[in-house]
């Protein structure tokens, strides 16, 4: 009898936990998408020393400004309110002749801040990949000069960088758009291939982001068009894998080298916002993940210049059965609770 009013009243004491935690959570702050405006495209972010979130986005014009801003910083406490901090370069690095600063990845590897971008034009024959330095997530960025170009390293199309560093502290590139997606190991410092390529996705994405959770390695990519205003069909997918390069498998099994995986954020059901993608991946205090992309309102789809406008988004996802999911599996414009910040 006494055992029995001991199970009850611990699992009456679990619920009562439960129930508090829950009313804790429907008491914090409230956001809505978009969370920056007027284009934050091709999102990377990073949590600094600082406290401060620290989000990159592709080379843009912004409002009346000709000068195009080459890497927007934005920053913020709390993942809602962004404030723009300044261009990531002064000047535009010179080691390939004319492009645009693409699709930048932020990682802090010890004490220094690196920044691997893209160097490109639309149609670019022979786009490339870059990386810049700074000991602060401000900059300046003290540009290292190339990685490779497309030619170089035998991949058409090579833009849309994304660096991983293992527990062992093995450096990894991985990159592609469109015309398979590869990785490739890098030396200690990062500054050059060490390695030979290998692919882990076919040519049904591009803008590769990969986390590690619970054994499983997790590939998020964008398919579609990112570009193509209020018609863009942008949309994230996800695999999974058990090592670093691979195979990785949508949710039904099948290899993404052949697949265009597993769908977890694509345009919203009436349209309002759509070409969602581009991600990257923050966990705030509570342990909660957010997925943070571009998105497109569909009633006001471009910039001054007529290029596509991407404002930046985020949105919590959880997990199910080992897969990570976004609610209805699109973008998010009703209030919701903001994530956890301490």
């Amino acid at each position: 009898m006494r055992t029995w009013i001991i199970n009850l009243f611990i699992i009456s004491s679990f619920f009562l936990l439960l129930g508090c935690s829950e009313q804790e959570r429907t008491t914090e702050e409230t956001f809505q998408n978009p969370v920056y405006e007027p284009v934050l495209a091709d999102p990377s972010i990073i949590r600094a020393d600082d406290g401060y979130f620290y989000a990159y986005g592709t080379e843009d014009a912004w409002d009346d400004v000709s000068k195009p801003v080459l890497i927007p910083i934005v920053r913020s406490k709390d993942l809602v309110d962004w404030e723009y901090v300044g261009p990531a370069f002064e000047e535009k690095p010179t080691w390939k002749g004319a492009g645009s600063l693409w699709a930048p990845d932020i990682q802090k590897v010890g004490d220094t801040y690196y920044l691997y971008y893209s160097l490109s034009i639309w149609g670019d024959a022979n786009p490339g990949i870059g990386v810049a330095t700074s000991e602060s997530p401000t900059g300046p960025f003290e540009d290292k000069g190339k990685l490779f170009t497309s030619e170089e390293i035998g991949v058409q199309n090579s833009i849309d960088p994304f660096y991983y560093q293992t527990e062992n502290e093995s450096s990894y590139l991985f990159w592609g758009s469109f015309h398979g997606i590869y990785g490739v190991r890098l030396t200690d410092d990062g500054l050059a291939v060490d390695g030979e390529k290998f692919q882990i996705a076919g040519n049904a994405f591009e803008a590769p982001y990969i986390i590690k959770r619970d054994g499983y390695y997790y590939f998020f990519g964008s398919t579609g068009s990112c570009c193509d205003g209020e018609n863009s069909t942008y949309q994230v997918t996800v695999g999974r894998a058990e090592q670093l390069e691979g195979p990785y498998v949508d949710k039904e099994g099948n290899d993404l080298r052949n697949s265009s995986g597993t769908v977890i954020l694509s345009k919203q059901n009436d349209g309002a916002i759509v070409g969602p993608g581009h991600n990257a991946i923050i966990t705030d205090d509570h342990g909660d993940d957010w997925i943070v992309y571009h998105g497109i309102h569909r009633e006001d789809p471009t910039l001054w210049t007529g290029a596509t406008r991407r404002p930046l988004f985020i949105d919590r996802f959880k997990w199910e059965d080992g897969w990570p999911y976004v609610e209805g599996n699109q973008p998010n414009t009703a209030e919701q609770q903001a994530p956890i910040i301490e």
